[in-house]
């Protein structure tokens, strides 16, 4: 598809030729932005049950802590967390699926920076402006998003699934009708693997945009194996994780060979500069700066690598056809305290941080829509596919997903955070590491 001729003859979201999706891991809204003005944050009044200590009430605190524990988040504990609207299972999923040690310890020394002022597990941490400037400045200057789920009630995997395909299933063959649901599991939890023949089989985001002339990238970190052999890269224990990068185990991707697509932040940084940028791409961390708590990394890691990833569009000739989008995949076990809508058995699941910049995004809006990764693809199909879903009905492959993710009635519109009628505002430069 061709793009709109001359930006200045462009109108409304013909005027983005570039659309970047950052995204990290695990993070709930109110854990990084509960106390930012104007947002739907943390309430006045919150008592999450503490079943180490005899229930009694666990209130949120401010952490100065870079490092953080986290809790489980896979689906049982996002089930917990949620306790049908009551937002209240958080410490009890700690407990029952994580390394209670600590929770069973709280005076031992190793866990002298595992709990707030008043006991209170790391779950119920929140940081603000000290911790995390950068992204608070840019929820200053653009536009930041306090109704952002993540896609399914799970983890990971599952997330970044629904990212590209706006679903997740186990297939038990390479047709895609043969695809069950599954934001559970993932086939057990296993994820692809360079060796084998690709897991999923469904039908991507890719896939449309293959059959529309869009061009695409999804930039990993370095040493990722994308396709076997991969040398010492396949240990697993480099580059970006699997789950995180689940294009490789996509039968389209490999049957539209397009595996070179997937490259890596030194690539991202090159067409950034040299304003070679596709009309879509994906920008995932890796292990040491994806925000991962339990990790043993710091947040400022990760602040300083989506950073330097915005400098250098913002610096790069293509900022002012640019809009870059920032999240993060799931809650991370931290308290949230907004009940997720149900709009399907997938969900969906607990709030995340979110953040549009752009040249053409509002200033210092707060979007009080409800929206998920789904919200992404309708604007990358609206914008390069004159609207074309994922649907069953309509594409040439059909596959059989239970919903149409981005026809949802519920689901809000990103269009609404632009106002294309303002002269494009500069970048936003910041140090990566204030």
């Amino acid at each position: 598809m061709e793009k709109e001729s001359g930006a200045a003859e462009a109108k409304g979201i013909f005027k983005l030729d570039n659309m970047i999706f950052i995204v990290m891991e695990n993070r709930s809204f109110d854990h990084y932005f509960g106390t930012y003005p104007g947002a739907d944050g943390l309430p006045k009044k919150v008592c999450v049950p503490d079943p180490e200590y005899n229930d009694r009430c666990s209130t949120p605190y401010h952490s100065t802590e870079l490092v953080n524990n986290g809790g489980p988040h896979g689906h049982p504990h996002s089930v917990t967390d949620v306790n049908g609207g009551k937002m209240d299972g958080f410490i009890r999923s700690a407990a029952l699926g994580g390394d209670v040690f600590c929770l069973l310890h709280r005076d031992h020394s190793s866990c002298a920076n595992s709990f707030g002022p008043r006991g209170q597990p790391d779950v119920m941490s929140y940081h603000d402006r000290g911790e995390i400037p950068n992204y608070w400045k840019y929820a200053d200057q653009f536009v930041l998003q306090d109704r952002m789920f993540a896609p399914t009630d799970s983890w990971t995997l599952p997330a970044h699934l629904f990212l590209v395909s706006a679903w997740s299933a186990v297939c038990k063959t390479n047709n895609p009708m043969s695809c069950e649901n599954d934001s559970v599991y993932v086939g057990g939890g296993d994820k692809w693997h360079p060796r084998k023949p690709p897991p999923y089989a469904w039908t991507d985001i890719t896939y449309l945009l293959h059959e529309n002339d869009v061009e695409w990238k999804y930039y990993v970190a370095p040493g990722t194996c994308n396709i076997a052999p991969c040398g010492d890269s396949e240990n697993h224990n480099i580059g970006t994780p699997k789950a995180l990068n689940p294009l490789p185990g996509f039968d389209t991707v490999h049957e539209n060979d397009q595996i070179g697509n997937i490259q890596t932040h030194q690539a991202l940084f090159r067409d950034a500069e040299g304003g070679t940028l596709p009309p879509v791409s994906w920008v995932v961390p890796g292990r040491g700066f994806s925000d991962h708590p339990g990790s043993g990394a710091p947040i400022t890691a990760g602040m300083e690598f989506v950073t330097k990833v915005i400098n250098a569009i913002g610096e790069g000739p293509q900022w002012e056809s640019s809009a870059i989008f920032l999240t993060w995949d799931d809650w991370g076990g931290f308290y949230d305290h907004v009940e997720p809508p149900r709009v399907d058995i997938n969900g969906y699941g607990i709030r995340v941080p979110a953040l549009l910049i752009s040249p053409y995004a509002k200033k210092g809006f707060i979007d009080h829509q409800t929206l998920t990764f789904d919200a992404y693809l309708k604007l990358i199909e609206d914008r390069f596919m004159d609207g074309q879903r994922l649907d069953p009905k309509t594409m040439s492959r059909p596959d059989p997903r239970p919903t149409v993710r981005e026809e949802v009635k519920i689901l809000g519109d990103l269009k609404r955070e632009f106002d294309f009628k303002q002269e494009p505002r500069p970048p936003l430069i910041l140090d990566p590491t204030p």
